[in-house]
């Protein structure tokens, strides 16, 4: 009997190698995978230049702490800001740490502006994490279940309703923050509305408010632009990132502009490993390997082409509700609870996930090629159909 605590519920496949969008298991068997360890493996599996770089800095030197400069972390703070027009970076190593950042922040802004209580607007279906102030502000109520009582601070409303956040902006003066994921990955591969994203910036200018964007999952090229509300043309106050920033090694990052700037100083927050030489050397280089191979480009056109070939395969396919999505982050909704899918999959050489119960959701690789999707949607097609096709 395996000593790992029971968190997951782990499939029965293990992975010895991987090699660009493909995966061999410890029995030889070949997977097309489509999930890139849940939106982290950026260029798929062993690209030449990632492991290349990080064998060779794990050769000089793989940490040191935030108590000494840290060259790579300076370079890459730089090349974020370049990148999404942010001002100021703090790193980390998870999403959720990215966003206990960003709620800390807007707590310090808000006591800064004298208010006592400070509060943030988060979203139905939305997922941040699951440390206690993630999962208190994650809408998930079967993710919460069992932890109470949880963290207070949070005002939740539904996805896409700016006229919901004014009236609570009219009534609730504690208000500091709204938290938005711009594509809600866990929560089905929802996306904000281009005119919603534009009016709660509005709104939040006006209200002197912080907009924090969670793109952890969406961001660093996986919906076609550098950034998930890039799409928009707005800049949030905050964004957090991770997943795909560092192609695999585990890093987070939360960027701030604006009001945000300056809040925290020495003291405030901290990482024992965030940023170290190693996760800073793997960031720069995926974001150096996007930049030369094209692959935001790709992502779009790629993406793109899943979608639509995929409405085609399964058109007129009873119990398709929908196929959504933005790049290489997709979701083909169905009108039944469809996990089993996983385990199909897997049968199939196929690695997807199902999310929110009835939703596929495909993530993957940015430099996946068409041909790989056409194989994608070729496998996926057959086993949708076979699945609402049975009795």
């Amino acid at each position: 009997m395996s000593h790992l605590m029971n968190t997951y519920s782990r499939l029965p496949v293990a992975f010895s190698h991987g090699q660009g969008s493909w995966l061999t298991d410890d029995d030889g068997k070949v997977y097309l995978d489509a999930l890139s360890g849940i939106a982290v493996n950026t260029l798929g599996h062993n690209h030449p230049a990632l492991v290349a770089a990080i064998a060779a800095q794990a050769g000089r030197l793989l940490h040191s702490s935030n108590l000494y400069r840290i060259p790579q972390q300076e370079q890459l703070a730089d090349k974020l800001a370049a990148l999404s027009g942010m001002d100021e970076i703090f790193f980390c190593n998870s999403g959720c740490e990215a966003n206990e950042a960003a709620i800390k922040l807007a707590r310090l802004y808000g006591h800064q502006q004298g208010v006592a209580d400070p509060a943030t607007i988060v979203m139905e279906r939305a997922f941040h994490g699951r440390t206690m102030a993630t999962l208190s502000a994650t809408g998930n109520r079967k993710a919460q279940a069992g932890f109470e009582p949880l963290v207070s601070g949070f005002v939740r409303v539904p996805y896409n309703d700016l006229e919901a956040i004014r009236a609570i902006a009219r009534y609730n003066k504690n208000i500091v923050a709204v938290m938005l994921e711009i594509v809600q990955g866990e929560g089905g591969i929802n996306s904000a509305d281009i005119d919603f994203q534009r009016g709660l910036r509005a709104l939040c200018d006006d209200r002197q408010w912080l907009l924090i964007c969670d793109e952890v999952q969406c961001g660093m090229g996986r919906t076609g632009h550098w950034f998930a509300f890039q799409h928009a043309g707005i800049t949030p106050d905050v964004v957090t990132l991770a997943k795909g920033l560092g192609g695999g090694v585990p890093i987070g990052a939360c960027l701030v502009a604006g009001r945000a700037s300056g809040l925290f100083q020495p003291g405030n927050h901290g990482s024992t490993f965030g940023g170290n030489q190693l996760a800073t050397t793997a960031a720069l280089t995926t974001i150096e390997v996007i930049e030369r191979e094209g692959l935001i480009d790709r992502a779009l056109a790629v993406g793109t082409a899943i979608r639509e070939d995929l409405a085609q395969a399964l058109a007129g396919c009873k119990g398709l509700v929908t196929i959504r999505g933005q790049g290489l982050m997709i979701g083909i909704e169905l009108d039944r609870p469809c996990g089993e899918l996983v385990v199909r999959g897997l049968d199939a050489g196929l690695l997807i996930n199902v999310t929110a119960d009835k939703v596929v959701r495909l993530l993957p690789p940015l430099n996946f090629s068409i041909d790989e999707a056409r194989e994608l949607v070729s496998r996926l097609t057959r086993l949708i159909r076979d699945f609402l096709e049975t009795p």
